[in-house]
């Protein structure tokens, strides 16, 4: 099994003049103790259960192109990218941009987008949770169809491009890989089975998610595709440091029912510490799994 850091947590000593330093020392340890992928989240306000607006928080694909620069392997994604923040064919460019200046490390992690509160605060549409999947699928198209050799005309409900030149190509072909984050049963793994290279799950449970699994399995058969080209990933709340024996007998569990990679949130107020201690002392053995 391998290994994803996922930085969400910017409240630690040292204000707003600690934030880089610590972020890409993070990043830095992470990319030479061999994790797979880093990832922030994207929104514009912290959330609730991390203490809220007044907590602080930096745009994502900014942070990602800062961390394309401070780091050579590590796969950089958005865990992940709310549908509704950026129209699509812009999104499609970002993306494409983080893949060449990172050398073909991008991946573009999609949802539909939650968290009203930072949508009305900043005046950002945020329409009900129907269109929101609409706008999701229609954004999945643009974005393949930017990366692809078709540079004409789009024509969805929701969206109209009269034109999606993407130059340059991403260095990824035929395109970076896409995430759709998410465990719905009925349209999110539908999507993932359509459009998506991973799906990200939440770590509910081996059951949970091996249930999951099979709806994915049953979706991608439904659209005649092999369920094993998803790569299967998932968040997990823990913190593996607290007991790394029982933390691998978990992860032996989910690797079973089919997890590839598993991401991480560094716990505590020092987030290059923790990150230290998870990669000498958890990915090896992670790795064996």
């Amino acid at each position: 099994m391998r290994l994803g850091i996922h930085y969400a947590n910017f409240s630690h000593p040292g204000g707003p003049e600690a934030l880089a330093p610590r972020l890409a020392e993070t990043a830095r340890v992470a990319d030479q103790g061999g994790a797979a992928m880093f990832t922030v989240m994207d929104h514009w306000f912290q959330m609730e259960t991390l203490g809220g607006p007044a907590e602080p928080m930096l745009e994502g694909y900014t942070t990602l192109g800062y961390l394309a620069a401070v780091t050579e392997r590590l796969r950089l994604s958005l865990l992940v990218t709310g549908t509704t923040y950026r129209h699509p064919g812009l999104l499609a460019k970002i993306v494409t941009t983080l893949d060449v200046l990172s050398g073909g490390r991008a991946m573009l992690g999609i949802g539909a987008a939650w968290y009203e509160r930072e949508h009305l605060g900043l005046g950002v549409p945020f329409p009900p949770v129907a269109e929101r999947f609409e706008r999701l699928e229609e954004t999945l198209r643009i974005c393949r169809q930017m990366w692809s050799d078709d540079d004409g005309a789009f024509e969805g409900k929701h969206y109209r491009l009269a034109e999606t030149v993407c130059v340059p190509r991403p260095i990824q072909q035929p395109r970076p890989p896409v995430l759709i984050g998410g465990s719905g049963e009925r349209k999110t793994l539908r999507l993932v089975a359509q459009y998506a290279d991973a799906c990200n799950l939440f770590g509910e449970g081996p059951e949970v998610v091996a249930h999951k699994l099979e709806v994915l399995e049953r979706h991608c058969a439904d659209v005649g595709r092999d369920a094993a080209e998803i790569e299967k990933t998932m968040i997990f709340a823990g913190d593996p440091l607290a007991d790394v024996d029982g933390f691998l007998r978990q992860m032996t569990e989910y690797a079973a029912v089919g997890i590839e990679l598993v991401t991480m949130m560094p716990a505590g107020d020092d987030p290059v510490a923790w990150t230290t201690r998870v990669c000498e002392d958890v990915l090896p053995r992670l790795g064996e799994i």
